[in-house]
């Protein structure tokens, strides 16, 4: 005799859970550029930066020659001060996960933390560039200003200019993120940022035999010419060496210590 066994009249049947969809990486530069503003420290730095453009535009207009008051004259200088903030934007934007104890939130929603990583990096880029643009409208107010109070205020500017002005400022904060990213601790990247290049190229200065290899690995030299609207190929042949050793290698070594490291 067979016997079957009817279904409880309560039973309940399975849940089929719908499969959570994982951020886009827009969607995470979108955060990430928010926690540059979020926090005290990056929301200062970047208003810093601006004030650091106006302030150079303005002694300008009070202080150089009438005819030195053009928009070149304007854009320039006020790059090499951005290009110096830039990187502790970049190291702060990294090692905020582990300096304000928030990696175990930001890897446990997001797993993969080289999306993470790539998120961070595109969104201190896209502050480079707006830094860039920043010092663009400041140049031209300043060169508007200039024509109307008697200086030159020409508007000569080569394209490719704003071009290298663009590789300068991106390079210089992805080196500051880079030593963030190999460091994981904001004092020591800052300190260490600042430090190493600095004593590089004292050295490569003091130190005869360091000279020539000083012209390939010092930033502070392979840099130089992109404040120009010409460059020659030895020089970006130049650029690259120095952006390998300061910029690739601590970037990879940084990734995989950061992929490797165990969240507490």
């Amino acid at each position: 005799m067979t016997t079957t066994t009817a279904p409880a009249a309560n039973a309940v049947a399975p849940r089929h859970h719908t499969p959570v969809r994982r951020p886009s990486l827009l969607r995470l530069t979108t955060v990430e550029l928010r926690k540059l503003v979020d926090t005290r420290a990056g929301r200062w730095l970047l208003v810093t930066i601006g004030l650091v453009v106006v302030a150079i535009v303005t002694l300008l207009l009070i202080y150089a020659e009438d005819d030195e008051q053009t928009f070149v004259t304007f854009f320039v200088p006020s790059l090499l001060p951005v290009s110096l903030l830039l990187p502790v934007l970049g190291i702060l934007s990294i090692t905020s996960e582990w300096s304000q104890r928030t990696a175990l939130t930001t890897y446990a929603l997001v797993p993969r933390r080289q999306r993470v990583v790539a998120a961070k990096l595109v969104a201190v880029v896209l502050a480079a560039l707006a830094s860039l643009l920043i010092s663009l409208a400041v140049a031209a107010v300043g060169t508007l200003v200039a024509s109307a109070t008697g200086g030159a205020g020409t508007w000569d500017a080569d394209g490719s200019l704003i071009l290298h002005a663009g590789i300068v400022q991106a390079a210089s904060v992805l080196m500051g993120a880079a030593f963030g990213l190999l460091l994981l601790n904001p004092p020591l990247a800052i300190v260490g940022y600042l430090l190493l290049p600095t004593i590089w190229t004292v050295l490569g200065e003091v130190v005869r035999p360091l000279n020539r290899p000083a012209d390939w690995l010092d930033t502070s030299r392979t840099m130089e010419p992109l404040f120009t609207s010409h460059v020659t190929g030895g020089q970006w042949a130049r650029l690259a060496v120095s952006l390998l050793a300061w910029l690739v290698l601590p970037l990879a070594v940084g990734l995989i210590r950061t992929l490797r490291r165990e969240v507490s």
